[in-house]
């Protein structure tokens, strides 16, 4: 077996793994790079792989940088199956599409620019056309469900608990006369979201292929997000403007559809209006209504009851660009939540262009900014920001709510980790910034004493269940050991949590007696 890092290595974007089993292919995910220029200049490089060559993607969540140049390598000559949840298809049918026409979009922009100086145009990555004919590879399937690529291939998807539809894919793998599983996470959610059930737990693994975006940070145990929301949208009433939210179109604009109903329905909202500036937020909000189903269990209730938290009176969804245009021209008293989330693309960045530089706005960020990202900039205290060629001063009221993150924190994802029963053989470490990558690594070898590699863009590795052999990597893995286990028992006696230390310390003998076998 051999496995390739395509994208997503040391980074947050363009989510992307090879995964070579004999003469099959396997892709997990294929995302967009976003944020600074650098980045975003490999959505038009050719792939590392001929997409001809790729049997099956397995992708994870319909996030752009996870899903984002499926189009693309289906254009350049992919002709196998995309395997997925059934409402991540849902959600990829508006998703993708729409990636597709913000292109075409923004290379008219650029081209009309171009031409007045004389430079050649630029082509869009893949245009909405070619979204729509990528779609015609997705197969849904669902959760739990085994799926047999070949004798001696299978997967399955489960919950991931990071938006709709999102998965963990387990690939188990029968090579040679023994069998290895691999797990990829994807994006791993915050444990008890609303809509979604919280990730599924993986009790073995050979190799673990996990996240670290939120790696060395904690989400805040400050004040409650719906109570922050509440002084936000008042502040701005009271001052007389709009208040401005970049968030994404699926799963952030929901949770913030369900936080504003629970503040309208307690009679704690002011007179304003609310728009969904997004014709993709509106069909999205009917895909979650449509999948009910795969919701956690306050939320099914809640439905039971009719009580539907997708649904509130004074509620409009802006599907039109004549709608979106009107909005500019309200001065006060509403709430605008667009996309995208980072402020790059799509309707917020009009927004932005007629309310950043008003006093009396707010602009409010409730997910993560990635460096580069307009965003990130306006988040950091810039005092002015390009949109569309223009100059915009930043005098707009700027804040954030960090709770609403999609991503598991540290603690989640140490916690994640520490269900696994028999210690992996390697723990990869992707979709994060190296500082996170840095942390998280040192973390998981400090509490578990797991071998954890953060390989590099484009590297190459020949899987192998041969744990480390030298002596100076048993030293360590002992060392790692003995560190865990007083740091189990310090931080477990204080907080009287004797049921995970005897957990725990199961998992520490597996680990002991395959270090002293390989030692042998």
């Amino acid at each position: 077996m051999r496995l390739r890092f395509l994208g997503a290595a040391r980074t947050v974007t363009g989510s992307c793994h090879l995964l070579e089993v004999g003469a099959t292919r396997l892709m997990v995910d294929c995302g967009m790079f976003q944020g600074p220029r650098a980045l975003r200049e490999n959505n038009y490089r050719p792939f590392m792989v001929a997409p001809g060559s790729v049997d099956y993607v397995l992708l994870t969540h319909a996030h752009i940088d996870h899903s984002g140049l499926i189009p693309k390598l289906v254009k350049q000559g992919f002709k196998g199956r995309v395997l997925t949840t059934r409402a991540t298809a849902d959600l990829c049918s508006v998703m993708l599409p729409d990636s597709g026409h913000i292109q075409e979009m923004e290379v008219e922009r650029l081209n009309r620019k171009a031409a007045r100086s004389g430079r050649p145009p630029v082509a869009p990555v893949y245009t909405m056309e070619d979204a729509h004919r990528a779609l015609e590879y997705f197969h849904p399937v669902d959760y739990g469900e085994t799926v047999d690529l070949n004798p001696g291939i299978s997967v399955r998807f489960l919950e991931a608990g990071h938006i709709l539809g999102s998965a963990l894919v387990e690939v188990t793998v029968r090579e040679g006369g023994q069998t290895y599983k691999l797990v990829f996470t994807g994006d791993l959610g915050e444990r008890k979201r609303p809509f979604l059930k919280d990730p599924a737990y993986i009790d073995q693994t050979d190799y673990l292929i996990m996240e670290s975006t939120y790696g060395d940070r904690l989400h805040p145990n400050g004040p409650d997000h719906l109570e922050i929301l509440h002084e936000v949208i008042w502040d701005t009433y009271r001052r007389g403007g709009n208040l401005i939210i970049p968030a994404f179109a699926v799963e952030r604009t929901q949770d913030l559809i369900y936080d504003l109903n629970l503040l309208v329905n307690s009679g704690r909202f002011p007179p304003m209006k609310i728009y969904i500036d997004s014709p993709m937020a509106a069909a999205a909000t009917a895909i979650f209504k449509k999948h009910a189903g795969i919701f956690d269990e306050e939320a099914r209730n809640l439905m039971a009851k009719g009580q539907d938290p997708l649904t509130m009176a004074g509620l409009t969804f802006a599907r039109t660009v004549e709608e979106s245009m009107a909005l500019n021209k309200i001065k006060g008293g509403a709430i605008i939540i667009a996309a995208s989330g980072m402020c790059e693309a799509g309707r917020i960045k009009h927004h932005l262009k007629h309310n950043l530089w008003r006093p009396e706005c707010t602009v409010l960020f409730v997910g993560y900014q990635a460096p580069g990202t307009k965003g990130r900039k306006i988040k950091d205290g810039a005092k002015f920001v390009r949109i569309h060629g223009e100059e915009v001063f930043v005098r707009a009221a700027v804040r954030s709510i960090d709770s609403y993150s999609a991503h598991a924190d540290q603690e989640d994802l140490l916690d994640w980790v520490g269900h696994l029963r028999r210690p992996p053989i390697r723990v990869f470490l992707v979709h994060g910034e190296p500082g996170p990558i840095e942390v998280l690594a040192g973390e998981i070898a400090r509490r578990y004493g797991f071998p954890v590699y953060a390989p590099v863009m484009g590297e190459e590795l020949l899987l192998s269940t041969a744990l480390p052999a030298t002596d100076e990597e048993l030293r360590r893995a002992h060392a790692q050991v003995s560190a865990r286990l007083q740091d189990l028992i310090s931080r477990g006696l204080a907080r009287g949590h004797y049921q995970q230390i005897m957990e725990q310390l199961d998992n520490l003998d597996v680990l002991l007696q395959d270090i002293q076998q390989k030692a042998g």
